[in-house]
């Protein structure tokens, strides 16, 4: 799996070209699954405004990017219908598009659902994360950005590369996310890290790992 790993999605023409490069064609021609699963988790999110701009498209950088079509897969749903009616549409689909919101609520139904198992075998597919869906790639998210508590009582996350992030960097909305405070965040995991704004992402194929900014970045020891 190739992975494009945004704080806030495909903001800018250097996320987009890392995207060009990892999907190998034109977005036009690419299907695409979106997943809003972790939306629902977090306290300030829910049910609300943010899940419907995220499918539809209308307030991210995402889902409206202009694929060939655009797909909702709800992770809470899968437990409850047949593996035949989602797993071949998870193995067609070019891309995977994962929101924000909250990690561990959206690891938890990635591990319930089944859906983290079928991970490693889709080897030819571009996994898009933003926010909480980069998040849930790494190994731990970390005591800073735990919201909802798993039945675990930990922060571990699926570990399919081998650094945690601490997304939107000095953003004017999130105050608190400043460098001083990712630097004690990181400080307190014990694997490597990066604290990226909403202008980085990070590319990440065969283990290979590519930062691609317009913005502010830092890589943080471990």
């Amino acid at each position: 799996m190739r992975l494009l790993l945004t704080s806030a999605g495909v903001r800018n023409a250097t996320i987009h070209d890392a995207l060009l490069r990892l999907l190998g064609r034109p977005v036009a021609d690419c299907t695409a699954l979106c997943i809003p699963t972790a939306l629902y988790g977090h306290p300030a999110v829910g049910p609300g405004p943010n899940v419907w701009g995220f499918v539809s498209g209308a307030t991210d950088h995402m889902t409206g990017l202009g694929w060939r079509s655009v797909g909702v897969l709800e992770l809470t749903a899968l437990p409850s219908i047949d593996e035949d009616l989602w797993v071949p549409r998870v193995r067609d689909a070019d891309v995977l598009l994962v929101s924000g919101g909250d990690s561990l609520y959206l690891h938890h139904w990635m591990r319930e659902s089944g859906f983290a198992d079928l991970l490693p075998s889709l080897t030819d597919t571009v996994y898009v994360g933003m926010s909480a869906g980069s998040m849930v790639t790494t190994p731990r998210i970390g005591q800073y950005f735990v919201e909802w508590t798993p039945p675990s009582g930990d922060d571990a996350t699926l570990g399919l590369v081998d650094f945690s992030l601490f997304p939107h960097l000095d953003h004017p909305m999130l105050p608190a996310n400043t460098l001083p405070a990712a630097e004690r965040w990181a400080a307190g995991l014990g694997n490597p890290a990066y604290a990226i704004d909403d202008e980085t992402a990070i590319a990440v194929v065969d283990g290979d790992v590519e930062v691609v900014s317009e913005g502010r970045w830092t890589s943080l020891g471990g």
